[in-house]
């Protein structure tokens, strides 16, 4: 493996798009990424080529025996149906998050790279930001009494992105990776169709019946931002710890450890472990639509 090259093709080119083709261009010096190259990029728009990488049609993506892999950054909607094609061709996968916008789907697609003996990722650099890694250090080995997790940012259109707690499920990722599995005790959902403004508000348990809160919030000019209040036996969290910033981008962090997956140096306890996570997210995502989408209860 140690030489081993992977062609890699870039599907979709908004930010995250662009910053893949950024990175798997520059990849850092004697790093995993060293072994991916990029032959080039998908997208519907006409660009002819971005920064030396030429487009390609995504049939000739799915159908060249030098492209190995593919980083999906295309709109939610689409990423179970471009994961499936790509895996179908026989390639491995990189995919942003949400991999797919119903559970269902998640674990097919899932099992469908383990029987084809594919690397499907799902990139996660919530997890990597240095905000979030020093915050995780700070609930270690502490007693969660309650918490909560208030999510506000812009409007986003469903239609492409999903459900909010699909959309939103960066937030339900570091719940569970802070506090372990949790179980929906309730969801709902207010919105205000004239204002474009949406609230979900989401209660869990945690496995010792701890009370955790998630509140994903949007509406017009709202800021992005997340605002955290952790009660434990040994006081309250409510700011997030001060953290310098990484040296390394989050989307080329995010690459090297798909390159890692690539070359088989991640272990099968890790591997395992984060599938766990990814598909009991998108699990609990699907049971927090189905609270939410009930019709509503009369209460007298």
């Amino acid at each position: 493996q140690i030489n081993k090259m992977f062609g890699t093709v870039v599907v979709g080119v908004g930010i995250a798009g662009l910053a893949r083709i950024r990175d798997l261009m520059n990849p850092m010096p004697s790093s995993p990424s060293e072994h991916l190259k990029l032959f080039g990029f998908v997208s519907r728009r006409s660009f002819g080529s971005i920064n030396e990488a030429k487009q390609i049609s995504l049939e000739d993506a799915l159908r060249s025996k030098e492209i190995h892999a593919a980083f999906i950054s295309t709109e939610n909607k689409t990423h179970e149906e471009t994961i499936r094609m790509f895996l179908e061709a026989g390639k491995h996968v990189l995919v942003e998050y949400p991999m797919a916008l119903s559970a269902k789907a998640a674990h097919e697609l899932w099992e469908m790279a383990e029987q084809k003996d594919k690397v499907l990722h799902v990139e996660h650099i919530e997890l990597l930001t240095e905000e979030y890694k020093q915050l995780k250090k700070e609930v270690a080995g502490k007693d969660l009494v309650k918490g909560t997790l208030h999510f506000t940012g812009s409007v986003l259109d469903e239609n492409k992105t999903g459900f909010p707690a699909f959309s939103g499920i960066a937030r339900l990722t570091w719940l569970i990776d802070l506090f372990g599995d949790l179980t929906v005790t309730s969801a709902t959902r207010e919105m205000q169709k004239d204002k474009n403004y949406s609230r979900m508000t989401v209660h869990f348990q945690t496995a010792n019946q701890k009370p955790l809160t998630w509140i994903e919030e949007r509406g017009p000019g709202m800021r992005r931002e997340k605002k955290i209040n952790f009660c434990f036996t040994s006081g309250c969290l409510e700011n997030f710890p001060q953290a310098p910033r990484s040296a390394v981008g989050l989307f080329m962090q995010d690459q090297n450890l798909f390159a890692k997956k690539l070359l088989g140096q991640v272990s099968k306890e890790e591997l395992a472990a984060e599938k766990w996570r990814i598909l009991r997210c998108l699990d609990l995502a699907e049971v927090i639509q189905q609270h939410c989408e009930q019709p509503e209860k009369i209460c007298s």
